[in-house]
């Protein structure tokens, strides 16, 4: 194997030990899934931001402005970072003031339990998704680290996140996202300078990138619209965003470190970008643009330096896919399984419920390999990630969050209207199934609210 995986390999063991040491005081399922709710404004925001910024940021972003160059459409980092900061003024005191595990918690007090567990059987699906999204990312870097076939490399991605994430719990997690997020930053910090200071400056490098790759102006467009509203509207109440706001040790704490986390993520998500675009003129003609990133540090940096950058693209991961793993574990064992048990055993005990929890991290690992391994590309799922059923869940929470406008019949079809015409319109190739969805369950909501106006959710 080359040296330089060894070092990425070395890193990744860091972060394991880190979380396997931590872990020992998981002792709860809030220790395992909300980190006791204690956490601090440092801690609170590393990991919203080291949470948020994943494999589609770094490759994703850098793929899609490599080959289409910068334009209105280009969603990474804008539109995410506009969708923190939105959610922390908008739902992170409310929302922390729930005293939630999972946002179908939300659904349970609000519209009752049937519509809680619709609500988990939907986000299941999403969060699946955007962690089949890192494995792949992860198995990428693996791939041009090493030299490795991309299929083993999204193998041995794949171990190693399940077996880092089964241990964990969010009370490992965040104190690695610290760590993670910090080396991130420096990591790709450290790159753009690089690649800038021996491109003859910043302005020389773009330049060098815009001969190959034009920036682009977009008219306004329905079409835009659909690409702006999918990761903003889809992403505003995400479970891995709501399972850290409930974390907080105060709703002030779950705001603040919401909108720092975005802003955060804007300035650090514009380095991938800019790399996308001068990558263009440095590296051309990559048969997968995903690629970029990897494929411009190994050519432009010392190898000390790529280590550096490695490592923040895997921190940058590991960060993001042990909560998407967590939040399908939470929903499925604290929305659907445990309720099931009970009825049928009587009480569980904290220390079954957290080994019933990393059972089901192990079994949503394995299907985030099998995803990763047969999807097109990073970018392709996580766009499916944050639009498959999220236009239902987005209308239910407004109104069931700030509202008693509505009860269980409104939001169950809201949650399955707007997730049928998601899922046909893009069987059928409409040029806006996520807003056609949206329109659907904003007017099937109402529509139900307003023809059953005795209907109330409990409170």
């Amino acid at each position: 194997m080359s040296p330089l995986l060894y070092g990425v390999l070395a890193w990744v063991l860091l972060q394991f030990a880190i979380g396997a040491y931590v872990s020992r005081r998981v002792a709860t399922e809030d220790d395992y899934f909300v980190a006791g709710r204690k956490l601090g404004p440092i801690l609170a925001t590393a990991t919203v931001f080291a949470t948020w910024f994943g494999a589609e940021t770094c490759l994703g972003a850098a793929g899609q402005v490599y080959a289409n160059g910068l334009s209105l459409t280009q969603a990474e980092p804008f539109a995410y970072g506009a969708c923190l900061i939105l959610s922390g003024l908008l739902f992170a005191i409310p929302l922390w003031r729930r005293k939630l595990i999972t946002l179908a918690d939300l659904f349970a007090q609000r519209f009752g339990t049937g519509a809680a567990k619709l609500a988990a059987v939907l986000m299941i699906p999403t969060s699946l998704f955007w962690a089949a999204a890192q494995v792949r990312g992860f198995g990428a870097v693996l791939a041009e680290t090493g030299g490795l076939d991309p299929q083993i490399g999204i193998a041995i991605a794949a171990i190693v996140v399940i077996s880092y994430t089964v241990f964990g719990g969010m009370l490992a997690d965040v104190w690695t996202d610290l760590i993670q997020g910090i080396a991130l930053i420096v990591g790709l910090v450290a790159v753009g300078i690089a690649v800038a200071w021996r491109e003859g400056g910043t302005e020389t490098a773009l330049q060098a990138g815009a001969a190959v790759r034009s920036a682009g102006v977009d008219e306004f467009s329905i079409g835009l619209c659909e690409e702006w509203a999918i990761p903003i509207l889809g992403s505003l109440v995400a479970q891995e965003l709501v399972a850290r706001m409930s974390a907080a040790r105060s709703g002030s704490i779950a705001r603040g470190a919401t909108i720092v986390g975005g802003l955060l993520y804007l300035a650090v998500g514009c380095i991938p970008v800019f790399l996308g675009l001068v990558g263009a003129g440095l590296v051309p003609g990559l048969a997968d643009p995903e690629g970029v990133l990897p494929a411009l540090a190994k050519q432009e940096l010392a190898p000390w330096l790529y280590i550096v950058f490695a490592g923040a693209l895997v921190s940058a991961i590991l960060s993001t896919v042990d909560s998407n793993l967590l939040v399908c574990s939470s929903l499925l064992s604290h929305n659907l399984l445990f309720p099931m048990l009970e009825r049928r055993q009587g009480h569980l005990s904290e220390r079954h419920k957290v080994r019933y929890a990393r059972w089901g991290v192990a079994a949503f690992g394995a299907a985030a390999w099998l995803l990763a391994v047969n999807a097109d590309g990073v970018f392709a799922l996580v766009e499916q990630a944050s639009a498959f059923g999220s236009s239902g869940i987005f209308v239910a929470v407004v109104f069931g969050l700030f509202t008693r406008f509505g009860g269980a019949r409104s939001a169950v079809f809201a949650l399955v209207s707007g997730t049928l015409v998601y899922v046909y319109g893009t069987w059928a190739e409409w040029k806006t199934p996520y807003l056609a969805s949206l329109a659907t369950a904003l007017a099937g909501y109402v529509l139900l609210a307003v023809a059953s106006p005795k209907a109330r959710a409990e409170q």
